[in-house]
């Protein structure tokens, strides 16, 4: 066994149907998911004629196409987001309406398998032309939907029309066939998830080839024809397990490496190990915002230098962090390590959450971390590629939270909820979290199992932490026992029906300076408080203007929870530079009020000898 593969782990995913959500942070806003932004983003679909080009394509009705060529994956991702809302809360009304869709697309379908609208009813003839117009990245959301929709509810029909179009794919492409490289990433990582569910082999095999399709110049049309983009801008620079830095789109290069890490998982081949370490370190090192945004560049939605992260122009675009989520979620399941964990936890609070609006009826696509006041969240884009991807992930955020290791059990979200799992020879455990995280850092897990069975509980200490202390049965753990393994306490032993463990984690306030590389945050200092950034926001200031203002690392901040602020905040609060009153709120919650500045990095008051506390 070689070096690399002792260092796979190949932990396993707890389905979120395994999990149930109670919890006073999260709950909430999953309630307005389903009752707001799914119907929401139903309606949208609707109105822009995005459903019913399926309708044109399949002949039921007359009409040319309308939108952009890759809007079929935007009711796609409704319809998967619709397929976790069913798997948590049964709604027949919804789930019809998600069948009534179903057979628009599978009209739409040719019959040799081919199905993306755009090409069925503008450009039949150009089919496979130009690598760049999204055909297989709208049929990986399509896989991604019908794999959910049958684990919700056990229909197979979007299922198999997802089997026929793969199929398609694979007596198309691949060895001894035509070459391809998409340019939107999406496909590789969907064709494992449909592996996964029907155990075909050739599934992820496919995904292999085309990510080995990558860097030897195969790729053809617009992305590549244009001289400012290039090829690095769908990472096709170079062959992936060469791979040392991240370029190009920042969503792309994300769903990239999520699909990297699937197919090492899938097949235990560690080739690309090296090449996910690497572009893992770059892009969290040099090139990730506090926040978890990442792509600072409008240019070109992604990146562009290290260290180039301004505030006000970032671009950091919300399906950007929630593809960190995919890629953070699949690292550690691979490699066992809490970091991964953590970037998980911090975009989940931060950089994907800022997205949506409390009400859940208005998007972000861009979070820059400054605002002058004219940056609003809107009910929809004609490109709504970001309201559609919270949508579905969202309403998934319970795959998070656990993790099934070889030895037992990984906590890796603190999250109200209950959980089952099946650990050695078979016993039978329900993990009840009771917790009020994000706002507080003590977290109760009590075991029940159905008998008395050896295993090990692993417990995150987040990255942030800089204290915690550990019980178990009301005893307190020290020594050896309460240090981390990779970021983890691990409580291994005879687990009985009752057992408790007890994890409190300090959770001050910390101040936050950047690396001198980032020239845009010299001189300034942010807040946070456990996985919290937080921000400062005019409508608490209405006396102060822009970046006027400074704020001393030596300023106490008082920690005050407020119910019936924003949905229910902590905020913070001191005093600026001036000795005069200032309040700090969650970072996501901001632009939910009257319109006005915002900003996270402010400028730190000059104190001679002062550097933190």
């Amino acid at each position: 066994m070689t070096h690399i593969q002792e260092r796979l782990h190949h932990w396993q995913g707890v389905p979120f149907t395994k999990v149930s959500i109670d919890d006073a942070f999260w709950r909430p806003r999953l309630e307005v998911l389903k009752k707001v932004t799914l119907t929401t983003c139903l309606m949208k679909c609707e109105e822009t004629g995005r459903i019913s080009n399926f309708a044109k394509a399949g002949g039921l009705i007359e009409g040319k196409f309308e939108g952009i060529y890759f809007n079929d994956s935007d009711v796609y991702k409704v319809l998967e987001g619709v397929a976790y809302a069913l798997m948590t809360d049964r709604d027949s009304e919804l789930e019809a309406e998600a069948d009534r869709i179903i057979e628009l697309i599978a009209a739409a379908q040719e019959p040799d398998g081919y199905l993306c609208a755009y090409y069925t009813l503008e450009a039949p003839e150009s089919k496979w032309t130009d690598m760049e117009k999204h055909e297989m990245y709208n049929g990986g959301h399509l896989i991604e939907a019908a794999v959910a929709y049958f684990e919700a509810t056990g229909k197979r029909h979007l299922l198999d029309v997802a089997c026929k179009m793969a199929d398609h794919y694979d007596h198309v492409f691949g060895p001894d066939k035509r070459h391809w490289v998409e340019g939107h990433e999406e496909i590789e990582l969907a064709l494992v998830k449909l592996y996964r569910i029907t155990k075909e082999e050739r599934y992820w095999k496919l995904a292999l080839w085309l990510l080995e399709e990558r860097g030897h110049g195969h790729g053809v049309g617009a992305i590549w024809d244009k001289k400012e983009w290039g090829p690095a801008y769908c990472q096709d620079d170079v062959p992936v397990r060469s791979i040392e830095k991240v370029t190009g789109h920042a969503v792309r290069a994300m769903y990239l490496y999520t699909a990297m890490a699937d197919v090492v998982h899938a097949s235990g081949d560690p080739t690309y190990v090296d090449a996910l370490h690497r572009v893992w370190r770059h892009t969290v090192e040099r090139n990730m915002y506090l926040t978890g945004g990442i792509g600072p560049s409008h240019h070109n939605e992604g990146f562009t230098h290290d260290y180039d992260l301004p505030n006000e122009s970032a671009y950091c675009e919300t399906c950007a962090a929630i593809a960190m989520v995919f890629w953070n979620h699949r690292m550690n399941m691979l490699f066992g390590d809490s970091k991964y964990a953590d970037i998980v936890e911090r975009e989940m609070y931060n950089g994907a959450l800022a997205g949506i609006s409390l009400s859940g009826d208005k998007f972000f696509y861009v979070n820059p971390l400054a605002s002058k006041g004219d940056h609003h969240r809107v009910p929809w884009f004609d490109t709504s590629c970001c309201p559609t991807n919270l949508a579905r992930f969202l309403p998934s955020i319970g795959q998070y939270v656990y993790a099934q290791t070889d030895k037992g059990i990984a906590v890796n979200q603190y999250i109200n909820s209950e959980a089952e799992f099946l650990v050695r020879d078979g016993v039978s455990v329900k993990l009840n979290q009771k917790t009020q995280y994000p706002w507080n850092g003590k977290i109760e897990l009590t075991v029940d199992a159905e008998k008395s069975s050896y295993f090990s509980i692993r417990m995150r200490v987040p990255d942030w932490c800089r204290g915690y202390n550990v019980q178990v049965g009301g005893e307190k753990i020290s020594g050896l026992e309460a240090l981390t393994e990779q970021g983890y306490v691990v409580l291994s032993r005879n687990w009985s029906q009752g057992d408790t463990i007890v994890l409190e984690l300090d959770m001050p306030v910390e101040i936050v300076r950047a690396k001198q590389e980032v020239q845009e945050n010299r001189g300034r200092i942010a807040i946070q408080r456990g996985p919290i950034v937080y921000c400062m926001e005019q409508a608490d200031h209405a006396e102060l203007s822009y970046d006027e203002y400074t704020f001393s690392a030596g300023e106490r901040l008082y920690v005050d929870h407020m119910p019936e602020l924003l949905g229910g905040v902590t905020v913070l609060r001191g005093k600026d530079g001036n000795g005069k009153p200032f309040q700090f709120i969650p970072y996501y919650a901001w632009d939910n009020r009257e319109p006005g500045f915002m900003q996270v990095w402010i400028r730190e008051k000059e104190e001679p000898g002062l550097y933190s506390y």
